[in-house]
């Protein structure tokens, strides 16, 4: 269903889990539907498809109801997936990392102070005072440039990669977080 054009398309999402006759406890509907988590601001989503839609997990479909494919999109919170789509999450968050990786290694190159005594740098697991400060001096001689240079340049930041994907899970699934960097609250007020 991704179509070449709709890839930079900033208001995508990558299909979780496809429920091709639509949610189990719904006897009067059997449309299509599909949880999914939103590409730039990872958010949850459930999609409502028009008709028959030919989905596998992975795939990217549009947040936006357009054509004649989506009806209707819903924001959900992380405790309303199905099983399947909790199992898929990390897994869909981790691909998201991998393709947009400049997106990520930029965070560490422009994030800055929160408040005078918190830095954007020490939302993320394992980094302290110590490794933020690295971080900090290694950036203003050079940015960086990938997970790899940042691994090699930063000593004690193992897997930096590990660490913004940890870093989004907590986010997504924590409903009560006072600083989020990288997901938008999941149920929109």
């Amino acid at each position: 269903m991704t179509d070449a054009g709709d890839e930079n398309d900033p208001r995508e999402a990558v299909v979780l889990d496809y429920l091709p006759t639509g949610l189990p406890d719904e006897q009067r509907s059997n449309t299509p539907v599909a949880y999914a988590l939103g590409v730039e601001e990872f958010d949850l989503y459930l999609i409502r498809f028009e008709g028959d839609t030919d989905l596998n997990v992975g795939d990217r479909v549009p947040i936006d109801p357009r054509g004649d494919e989506v009806s209707r999109v819903g924001r959900i919170d992380y405790d309303e997936l199905s099983g399947a789509a909790e199992s898929e999450l990390e897994y869909a968050v981790a691909a998201i990392v991998d393709q947009e990786e400049r997106r990520f290694v930029d965070f560490f190159n422009e994030a800055q102070a929160i408040t005078t005594r918190l830095h954007a740098l020490n939302l993320l697991p394992g980094i302290g005072k110590k490794l933020r400060n690295n971080v900090l001096d290694l950036r203003k001689r050079q940015p960086f440039e990938s997970f790899e240079d940042l691994e090699e340049r930063v000593s004690g930041l193992h897997d930096p990669r590990q660490v913004l994907i940890d870093r989004i899970m907590e986010e997504i699934q924590e409903e009560d977080m006072k600083y989020r960097v990288f997901a938008t609250r999941n149920r929109s007020e």
